[in-house]
């Protein structure tokens, strides 16, 4: 069984897609830049204040059909630029104590400028 997900806690969608969607034992999370929810704007600053602000927004959406951030399986990560790549994982790294996700990370151009994307998969038995 589908089901669309919406957090008042995260950013609302800016195109025509859903925040998540649950199917089954798994959550799909759109990809999220640093939007500040409360305001429904990006957040200045530096690539960890912008992935700090992602991942908070990623927990979101997941603690509403209540998963939690150890439970994402597969991280999708988009970088404005690579050179961004140590101080993106920096932050990171501190979200996940010890079952990192499998992940993949490219350089791409992102909307509104962001300097950072994020789509995750999550599971739970």
């Amino acid at each position: 069984m589908k089901k669309i997900i919406q957090s008042e806690s995260a950013p609302k969608a800016i195109g025509p897609y859903s925040q998540a969607i649950k199917a089954g034992k798994f959550v799909f999370v759109s990809g999220q830049i640093a939007i500040n929810p409360k305001e429904g704007k990006i957040i200045a600053g530096s690539i960890g204040t912008q992935t700090k602000q992602v991942l908070d927004n990623i927990n979101a959406v997941l603690q509403s059909v209540g998963y939690k951030l150890e439970d994402i399986v597969q991280a999708n990560i988009y970088l404005s630029s690579m050179t961004l790549f140590r101080g993106f994982n920096s932050v990171y790294s501190t979200f996940f104590k010890d079952s990192f996700p499998a992940r993949a990370t490219v350089e791409a151009r992102l909307p509104a400028d962001a300097l950072l994307e994020i789509s995750v998969i999550a599971f739970k038995e």
